[in-house]
Parts: structure tokens; sequence; C-alpha cells
């Protein structure tokens, strides 16, 4: 029940972080979003809760699934950890940068960052255990679209 537990608690906190981002978007979406100019990859705003709310629950599980193995592996779970907190921390700040400051060019070198601590995450998750590093691929599969997307758009405006 306990291992239950901190996969829903890992989860949670994944969720609860993609909420608060989305309240920094919100109003961005409507006010100053529709008025950049946009690549023709841009996909439709409604894509974007839908991909977010499955990413974090897939990364989510993956984060229950290492915290699960501290028992058996602990000081490679803390350094994993480590870098899940990392990259969950640079995932809320990207949304703050881009839709809270109206930054584009900010955004792509945090989003650079960001992009490399989720391969670390995944590269540590995978140590420990292969199922919870393969949940964090289609997170850096997003991201790498990510930043193709603020890097057309930063240029598109700059």
């Amino acid at each position: 029940m306990q291992k239950i537990l901190r996969i829903v608690l890992v989860v949670a906190t994944c969720l609860v972080i993609g909420y608060l981002s989305g309240v920094v978007t919100r109003e961005s979406i409507t006010t100053w979003y529709p008025t950049l100019i946009k690549p023709v990859f841009n996909p439709p705003n409604w894509i974007f809760a839908p991909v977010w709310t499955v990413l974090y629950i897939m990364i989510g599980v993956a984060g229950g699934m290492i915290w699960n193995r501290m028992e058996t592996d602990e000081e490679n779970v803390k350094k994993a950890f480590k870098f899940f907190m990392y990259q969950l921390g640079l995932n809320a700040l990207w949304s703050y940068l881009f839709f809270g400051l109206h930054n584009p060019l900010l955004a792509l070198i945090e989003i650079i960052l960001l992009w490399l601590v989720i391969f670390e995450t995944y590269t540590q998750f995978k140590k420990i255990d292969k199922v919870a590093g393969m949940l964090f691929v289609p997170y850096l599969a997003w991201v790498s679209f990510a930043t193709v997307l603020n890097a057309s758009i930063w240029w598109l405006n700059k």
C-alpha cells in the first residue's frame, strides 16, 4: 500500500505543478500569445492541456516507482530524485518565462537547460528501473518538440 501511496503522491505533485503552470499561462493564451507569429507546425491550443496532463501522470508514476526503490538503492535513488525535482522546477519556470514574462528568448535558453535535466533524469531513472526511465521518453520527445517550437516563435517574432 505504501508503494501505491508514493506513486499517487508524486503524480499529485506533478499535476499540481502542471496546474500552477496553467494558471500562469491562462491569461496570455487569450491576450499575448495570439499576437505572436507562429510556425506552420504550431499545434492548436486545445492540445496542450491533455498532452501535459498525460505527461505529468507518466513522469509522476516514474518518480513514484523510483521512490519505491529507496530501500534497495538509496544513493542512486536520491541522486535520481534530485534531478527529478530540478526538472519539475525548471518545467514550471518555463511557463513563467514564456507566458508570464512574455520572453521567448529567455524561455528558449531555459528550455534547453530543462531538456538537459530531463535527459539526465531519464538516464538516472533508467539505471534504477527501466520502465520508469521509459516513462520519461514521451516527455523528452514533447520537450524536444517544444524547444523547436519555442525557438521558431522567438525567431519569427524577434
